[in-house]
């Protein structure tokens, strides 16, 4: 033991982990190429490689397979079709209507209808391939739904993959038109692939118990986990799920691993062998769902000031086959169909719709983003309507004093924090100066116009599935005082591990470099979450740092006991354990611990606590608290061509007390690329016999370093989160993904400015150059008619 001097005492204030910019915990390794993903695992001797057979159309049925010639084949080990599931034989996570393998009824374009099993990956897939184009015969239906606009009546359950819904009040067109001015609109908002840098990729180790262990990327271990037990019909605990970290997800790899994981169990128990199954891209942006197209409308009850007096408002999420999570999406739609503003008296509806496609899933956001372009675009709407600007019209709308409660009732308690968060960016940006800029620059130039939007977001943060809302973590300490971490939320690249192990770090009073986060497995963090909903270090974070609380609170009584000094005497920091005026080092504790028999281990778990929703009755608190932001946009387009630049981008995002505030930099900027590209350039295209046809690069733009903005300013606002959250930090992972709603209305500006804002823009998403031309003419078209 070391006896400290009082100044040395004065000067051992404890180091801050938390709020510090450390860098991601596998970046070093992931830039040297050192990083495992599950392609990178040495595999097993004797290991198998297994691909799929796809339907070649949308909607009909499977004939024949002719599988005795493929299983004659000499490079084929084994072929497998539905009758060889031993157990469960359909994998839908929530509603039932997703079969592992097609039983003969084709739903989608690309549905799996067999496994080919053989010695290598190029060897699987080319049977397949050849299976594919010899060996399939089906019957193909004529009448394929795409659109909304085919599905035809809504009122018909065969419509719908899952029943409609209603929040808010009932609103008739009469109370419509007790307002000055009643305004209607609608919307075409495209999908989006999510175009993970890894693909779907799963690995299956069968064991000596009759189980496996799986290899994967995907969001929710836990979840494969149930699901292959009950593929294979054994009992969980025959069932490993290891996931160390994947190349990316955006909510792809939720539900839609489960099938490549249970496809690849399954070849695994038959064949007493391992089994890796990995889609090369085009089967992978096939046969896997998308975010949901979506298409709106609404009509305002509107002032003569611009003020919203009530509001009827409709979405129509295009669901696919199956209902896969439509439900809880298409909901989040409506919960965000408000956005930052108060509706007043508002009902909103919402269908799933059933279309002959892939079913779509969980993206970044979970139908958030369509919700709030529909009352985006009625912004936009109104300021033309009104002759206003469109940020005065934000500003008006905005949720205030006395409007303050959403259409589902859940209070917005942070509406002045929200209306300074705006009025903050609306300086740093210079919004008035460079209005008036853009107003002289279209008055001048009729080739290039200009246009600048500001708009906010509000972003409920919780699973809207209440008892989603829970973690758990596992901590050990061992003797030389390294510690090991398990929680259980999964790495895609969000840094969610750094934080954590930031938290661990801070709580125990410990460098941050003596905490270790293993990879999430199912076999030390039970029943856990998916990583999603943004609430991954809200959730595994707190339950991380119950743990190291209570392992704390362990030592610290334990050295009171040892050392026959009081509570207040004793304290950890930077590693060192204060007992007096003497120190010793952490590991001596751990040592002296450990020779006392004081356990070193424990479980955390956190429930997130306040929220509640009565579905029936359509209202409560389905989140904790909401995320907000604001991105002020500034564009040019070619009105000969379509062609947009986004020449300047400043964001202001509210992340509460930043827990890495480089991590959090990183994911808002990341995020706004991300819906930058679904707004303007990622367009999913299917023909009319419902083939996806943007089914690789070639024919699908994500954003590149020439979509960028010129200039991106991003500050982070310097507020605490009111509501208890780990260390007073709020979500960062899906909030900042619509802020790029700003760079769609700043083009809309843009368009509608040719009429001197006379007539409103007519523009579906994405904003491709196309969509711009076309939206374009037609303001030259309107122009020409008043000149006749």
């Amino acid at each position: 033991m070391r006896k400290l001097t009082t100044q040395q005492l004065h000067q051992r204030a404890p180091s801050k982990i938390i709020g510090q910019s450390i860098a991601h915990e596998s970046a070093a390794k992931q830039v040297a190429g050192e990083a495992l993903f599950v392609d990178d695992r040495n595999l097993p001797e004797g290991s198998l490689h297994a691909a799929v057979i796809t339907s070649p159309i949308a909607k009909g049925r499977l004939l024949e397979l002719k599988l005795d010639q493929l299983k004659q084949h000499p490079d084929a080990v084994a072929v497998f079709t539905a009758d060889d599931i031993p157990g469960h034989r359909d994998i839908g996570p929530i509603f039932g209507g997703d079969p592992l393998l097609c039983e003969g009824e084709i739903s989608f374009y690309g549905q799996v209808l067999a496994v080919v099993v053989a010695r290598s990956h190029r060897q699987a897939w080319k049977l397949a391939a050849w299976a594919n184009q010899e060996l399939v015969t089906v019957e193909a239906e004529q009448n394929i739904v795409l659109t909304a606009q085919q599905r035809g009546d809504l009122s018909d359950p065969q419509s719908l993959v899952r029943p409609s819904h209603i929040m808010g009040q009932p609103i008739s067109q009469a109370q419509l038109e007790q307002s000055e001015l009643v305004l209607s609109g609608e919307q075409q908002v495209g999908g989006q692939e999510h175009f993970y840098l890894e693909g779907q990729v799963s690995l299956a180790v069968p064991n000596e118990d009759g189980g496996v262990l799986l290899y994967t990327s995907s969001q929710h271990p836990g979840e494969l986990q149930k699901l292959i037990a009950e593929v294979l019909n054994i009992a969980l605990h025959r069932v490993d799920v290891d996931m160390r970290r994947m190349g990316g997800g955006f909510g792809g790899k939720e539900t839609q691993a489960a099938q490549w994981a249970c496809l690849a169990s399954m070849a695994a128990i038959h064949t007493g062998k391992a089994v890796k199954l990995r889609l090369p891209r085009s089967v992978d942006m096939t046969s896997t769902g998308k975010r949901h197209p979506f298409y709106n409308r609404y009509q305002l009850g509107v002032t003569k000031q611009g003020l919203i007096e009530s509001a009827k408002m409709e979405v129509n999420g295009l669901c696919g086959y199956s209902p896969d999570l439509s439900d809880a999406i298409v909901d989040r739609a409506m919960f965000h169909a408000d956005n930052a503003y108060s509706l007043n008296q508002a009902e909103v509806v919402g269908h799933r719709l059933k279309t002959d496609m892939v079913s779509h899933t969980a993206f970044r956001g979970f139908g958030g983003p369509q919700g709030i372009m529909l009352i985006e675009q009625a912004m936009q709407d109104i300021a033309v309507a009104k002759g206003l600007d469109a940020l005065d019209v934000r500003y008006k709308n905005l949720y205030r004093e006395g409007h303050a409660t959403t259409h589902y009732g859940m209070p917005v308690e942070q509406h002045q924090d929200l209306k300074n968060l705006l009025q903050q960016l609306e300086e740093n940006a210079n919004y008035r100066s460079r209005r008036e800029q853009i107003k002289q620059h279209n008055r001048q130039d009729q080739l290039i116009k200009k246009g600048l939007a500001l708009c906010p977001v509000k972003f409920g943060i919780s699973f809207t599935a209440q008892h989603l809302n829970q973690a758990g973590a596992l901590i050990h300490i061992y003797t030389d005082g390294s510690v090991q971490l398990n929680h259980g939320g999964t790495e895609m690249g969000q840094g969610l591990h750094t934080k954590v192990q930031q938290i661990v770090a801070q709580t125990l009073g410990i460098p941050f470099d003596y905490v270790l986060v293993t990879a999430s497995r199912t076999d030390k963090v039970p029943n856990a979450s998916p990583t999603a909903a943004s609430s991954g270090t809200d959730l595994n974070g707190m339950a991380a740092h119950n743990a190291a609380k209570e392992l704390k609170q362990r030592l610290l009584d334990f050295a009171q006991e040892h050392y026959q000094v009081s509570a207040e005497q004793i304290s950890i920091a930077d590693g060192h354990v204060l007992i007096g005026e003497q120190s010793i080092a952490w590991a001596e504790l751990i040592q002296q611990a450990y020779l006392g028999r004081v356990s070193l281990s424990t479980t955390g778990f956190y429930k997130t606590p306040k929220i509640w929703y009565d579905r029936e009755q359509a209202e409560g608190r389905p989140f904790y608290y909401f995320a907000l932001g604001a991105a002020c946009c500034e564009v040019s387009i070619d009105t000969l061509t379509g062609e947009m630049t986004l020449d300047q981008v400043d964001i202001l995002h509210d992340v509460g007390s930043s827990l890495n505030p480089a991590i959090d930099i990183g994911q808002i900027e990341g995020a706004f690329i991300q819906g930058l590209g679904w707004l303007t350039t990622e367009e999913l295209v299917w023909n009319g016999d419902g083939r996806l046809l943007s089914q690789s690069p070639a024919n699908y733009k994500i954003p590149s370093i020439g979509d960028y903005p010129k200039q991106m300013n991003i500050t982070l606002f310097d507020q605490a989160n009111p509501e208890h959250s780990i260390f007073r930090s709020k979500a960062v992972g899906e909030p900042p993904f619509m802020l790029a709603i700003a760079a769609w209305c700043a083009i809309y500006d843009a368009v509608s400015s040719i009429s001197e804002h006379q007539l409103p823009a007519q523009l579906d998403a994405p904003a491709t150059n196309e969509r711009i031309l076309m939206a374009c003419q037609r303001q030259f078209a309107y122009l020409e008619s008043k000149h006749e």
